[in-house]
């Protein structure tokens, strides 16, 4: 059984002690309070509650399918009621609008000013509310559910509307034209590709292609996007003037809105100077000073190549300074060429973004649960003590790895934080240590950063004993 030792402030409130081990405190293995070992983790909830927390059914999921649900009515009333592929009609124009509301829906939801706006609505919640109400809307970061939900549904209805529209075409029906047919085709064989290459298992595989899929993809079909709608209102529109056709076309003010949100990041676009240090050959803290403070829990995206590739970091801002950091760990071919390889110049775009750990606030007291470079993103929310919060970072080496300034700045808000050293103790049980950490602060919820197994391992194994946990879940 995991062991870690405790004691208590003057206001009751329990915290767990720092012991001095060469260079850095750490969490003891020897001592425990003795009611926390005689209690134990909590039990599971019923079998409802523990299906209904795991991965499979995280509200991203839901959300996919949600809109799904929608759509399928949608289908049901076209069928039903509609008239749909009934005495020779072929809805092409709904079947467009179909398709373009759930692509613009991919789309929108992914914008940095739409991501930033849900948080603030999702977390603009007084803490007084009752606690379900808060873990529910915790789940904002969720959001991408929509954006996977409204691009398989688009690109269908686009595949239905390709369907109609060969139907129209072979059949020789007026209001159709060759050259509409075969930006059509174009324009569905980008959205097939950019659908396959975001499945999982290919994602994962090869991350660096879906990216550019994605990039060039997206700008690809934007333009065939144009093209198609501009044909399909002139085939379309009769004796009506061209002109007049378009201004009233919907998919045309969509196309609009759509285009001015995806190129609105890029006119941001700049090379700003950053300085790097590198504590050890595992991690980089870059330091960025160029006009710009973020905000806690949001990130930034850099890139050495604006074209191809860009990752995203949390922003690391000190209280009452200018600029900000970030902490980048080796975790593929992009991080350690930038470790080993530093750039006296990076490219940055958009606007710092928020992230899964703006939803604290919700809160009265959060645990944040850390592994290696996962306390960047914890830094500046401990760094802001705008909630009352309690560390559990859990890391190889901490003033090796990271540097004792970095160390010595979060003991100096975190004096009680528990770091535990894997290198000399081993990985410790982390749904263990959280439910320990979330018990002794009398934490309304956990926060965890940490790799993709860990932080499923973590929110499940709270939130299937009715803790409200939170942690990444790796869509972007």
């Amino acid at each position: 059984m995991l062991k870690t030792a405790t004691n208590r402030n003057y206001s009751g409130a329990t915290h767990f002690p720092t012991v001095a081990a060469t260079k850095i405190p750490f969490v003891t293995t020897s001592h425990l309070e003795p009611e926390v070992e005689e209690q134990g983790l909590l039990p599971q909830q019923g079998l409802w509650n523990r299906l209904s927390r795991r991965p499979e059914f995280m509200h991203y999921n839901r959300l996919i399918a949600l809109v799904a649900l929608v759509n399928l009515a949608i289908l049901g009333l076209g069928l039903a009621q509609g008239g749909w592929w009934t005495s020779g009609q072929t809805p092409l124009r709904m079947l467009s609008h179909l398709a373009l509301a759930n692509l613009s829906l991919a789309i929108l939801i992914r914008q940095q000013v739409v991501i930033n706006w849900l948080f603030k609505l999702a977390t603009s919640a007084p803490t007084h509310w009752p606690l379900s109400i808060r873990w529910l809307l915790g789940k904002v970061y969720h959001f991408g559910g929509l954006h996977v939900g409204g691009a398989v549904m688009g690109t269908l209805w686009f595949g239905a509307f390709v369907a109609a529209l060969t139907a129209a075409l072979t059949q020789g029906l007026p209001g159709v034209s060759l050259a509409t047919g075969v930006a059509t085709y174009a324009l569905l064989l980008v959205l097939l590709m950019m659908v396959v290459m975001a499945m999982p298992s290919i994602r994962a595989r090869y991350h660096n292609q879906f990216e550019l899929s994605h990039r060039l993809g997206g700008w690809t079909a934007l333009a065939l996007f144009w093209t198609q709608s501009l044909l399909f209102v002139n085939d379309q529109r009769g004796v009506v003037p061209f002109g007049s056709a378009l201004l009233a076309s919907p998919t045309f003010w969509m196309l609009l809105i759509l285009t001015f949100s995806i190129a609105l990041p890029w006119l941001r676009l700049r090379k700003v100077p950053v300085r790097i240090e590198s504590p050890s050959s595992h991690v980089a803290l870059a330091r960025f000073n160029y006009g710009v403070t973020p905000f806690a829990g949001s990130s930034t995206a850099i890139s050495r190549s604006p074209l191809t590739e860009w990752h995203s970091f949390a922003n690391v801002p000190a209280p009452g300074k200018e600029g900000f950091r970030l902490t980048i760990s080796r975790a593929g071919d992009w991080t350690g060429d930038f470790i080993d390889d530093s750039p006296s110049h990076v490219w940055v775009k958009g606007i710092p973004t928020a992230g899964v750990g703006n939803i604290d606030r919700l809160f009265k007291r959060v645990v944040w649960v850390a592994t290696g470079s996962g306390i960047g993103p914890c830094l500046p929310h401990l760094l802001a003590r705008e909630v009352p919060s309690s560390l559990v970072w859990s890391t190889r080496t901490p003033r090796e790895t990271y540097g004792d300034a970095l160390v010595d700045e979060i003991l100096s808000v975190q004096p009680h934080a528990l770091i535990w050293d894997t290198n000399e103790h081993g990985r410790p049980d982390l749904v263990k240590l959280a439910y320990d950490a979330y018990k002794a602060f009398d934490a309304e919820a956990v926060i965890c950063i940490s790799n993709k197994k860990l932080t499923w391992q973590v929110v499940y194994g709270l939130e299937s004993r009715g803790i409200p946990a939170y942690g990444a879940i790796w869509d972007s």
